[in-house]
Formats: structure tokens, C-alpha cells, sequence
């Protein structure tokens, strides 16, 4: 996963929610947790987009959160 400066250059916007309970089957929210084992998916950041299968913007919003294009990762990150 690689992190973009805009948004126009991301597959998916991401808002980071301060409860788990906000990203429950949202592939656009998420929840970042304490320890591995009480995540349910991981996810490695690389430093180039060309390393990446999906490139990403954090946004400041929940509604501004959300997919930009059709993508193969489409509801896996959930």
C-alpha cells in the first residue's frame, strides 16, 4: 500500500476512524489497533507507488472516504 500526496492520485480515500466499531465491513474506513492479532487485515506501506497494489489518501472526513476507481480489492479489505 503506498500513500499518495492528493487524493486524484489514489485508488481509495481512506478515513482512519477513532473506534472499530465505525470501520466494521468498510473497506474506505478504517481502525488501526494496538497489537497483530486483534486486526483483521494487515497492511504493509511501501515507499514507492510502483512497489504498491493499491495506493491510498487519507482524508479528513467519513464522508469524503470512499473508493475512486473500480479496483480488484474492491470489499477484500474489510
Amino acid at each position: 500500500m503506498y500513500v499518495t500526496d492528493y487524493s486524484n492520485q489514489a485508488d481509495l480515500l481512506v478515513y482512519v476512524a477513532k473506534y472499530s466499531s465505525e470501520a466494521k465491513n468498510k473497506d474506505e474506513i478504517w481502525h488501526y489497533v494496538k497489537y497483530p492479532n486483534q486486526a483483521d487485515v494487515k497492511i504493509i506501506f511501501v515507499k514507492y507507488p510502483n512497489e504498491a497494489d493499491l495506493k491510498v489518501h487519507f482524508v479528513k472526513y467519513k464522508n469524503q472516504a470512499g473508493w475512486k476507481v473500480s479496483h480488484e480489492w474492491n470489499g477484500r479489505i474489510r
